[in-house]
């Protein structure tokens, strides 16, 4: 059986970044706004696109190949793939970004939970280490989330960068640094109206044409959504620290989902945050959604902005609605983004 102090360790980590940067001037040339009212609205000044004929895939074995280097290689019992953006409506992604990274045979598959997906993952990876499924777990988040937006709609456009992180998890101690603490997960359906991609799915599948009336781009209620961002992060946030024992003031780095810098800055504001708590790179890969989470720790762990010993709060929002939070501290790792 499983010992009941068994958790999902953290024990490798690692991103990838297509090489196409574009920024607020390019954007601008189509998009009737300027460059400041771009970085104003959103903090963002680039972000990095896929190529035509880049997938998520693409990006997700390379994220994938970074986080088992840094893990110190090996096998792994499961590869889990948060995406909001698959290759394809079926199959799904996971499996062949497994047969790529030479892990065919391990359980494969797809998690969807739009820019929650990587708490989301943390939790159906610490699912199945509990369980005692796997006794070690590839977690990837990848989007290409350039594929979704309106090449005319200046509100989504300028926002979302495309990305991948990854994580190796292992089972151990609770008491072990990297060890995932309580997991805070939530739902609202209710409220899926505000964040959409409608076309495509069974409810208005796609026949034998592109729709014309906009409806297989992403679509946002900008202000509802932002509302909702910053309710539902500090709440599941409260939460986690209260299930890990911690207080506000125990914690020294926290890492939210990357949505926008007003909301980040709101979320700091209401959670009562000091400043050097805060971390942030939405202003260089703008919203990378699902991935945006692993992609910032990567990057912090690798520019010293995360050190071992630190105390870190995890937190996310996405469509669904969805939402989550948890802790960790942080372990010694090497940090890898290839």
């Amino acid at each position: 059986m499983t010992d009941p102090v068994d958790r999902a360790v953290l024990c490798g980590l690692g991103y990838w970044l297509p090489d196409r940067t574009v920024t607020n001037a390019q954007l601008c040339e189509r998009l009737d706004v300027s460059e400041d009212w771009i970085e104003g609205r959103t903090g963002i000044s680039r972000r990095r696109w896929v190529e035509p004929g880049e997938a998520t895939s693409d990006l997700a074995v390379e994220a994938g190949r970074a986080a088992l280097k840094s893990a110190g290689g090996g096998l792994v019992d499961a590869v889990v793939l948060a995406t909001t953006t698959p290759d394809y409506r079926c199959p799904a992604t996971a499996p062949d970004v497994a047969a790529r990274l030479g892990l065919s045979g391990v359980a494969a598959f797809d998690v969807s939970a739009v820019c929650t997906g990587f708490v989301y993952g943390l939790a159906t990876a610490a699912g199945f280490i509990a369980a005692g499924l796997a006794e070690r777990v590839l977690l990837i988040a990848a989007e290409a989330f350039s594929t979704l937006l309106d090449p005319d709609d200046p509100t989504t456009r300028p926002i979302f960068g495309d990305g991948a992180g990854a994580v190796v998890l292992r089972r151990g101690r609770a008491d072990e640094p990297g060890a995932v603490g309580p997991l805070v997960l939530g739902s609202d359906g209710d409220r899926s109206e505000l964040i959409t991609v409608k076309a495509g799915g069974s409810r208005l599948p796609l026949r034998e044409s592109a729709p014309d009336d906009g409806s297989q781009y992403f679509r946002m209620r900008g202000r509802e959504v932002f509302r909702q961002s910053v309710e539902r992060m500090s709440a599941a946030a409260t939460e986690a620290l209260a299930a890990a024992g911690w207080q506000l003031g125990d914690v020294d780095r926290v890492i939210t989902h990357q949505a926008n810098a007003r909301v980040s800055a709101a979320l700091a504001t209401r959670l009562g945050l000091r400043r050097d708590a805060a971390t942030t790179n939405i202003a260089e890969v703008g919203n990378t959604a699902a991935a945006s989470i692993p992609v910032l720790l990567a990057q912090a762990a690798a520019d010293g902005t995360l050190e071992p010993g630190h105390r870190v709060l995890l937190a996310a929002f996405g469509g669904g609605l969805t939402w989550g939070a948890t802790t960790l501290t942080w372990p010694e790792l090497e940090t890898h983004d290839a």
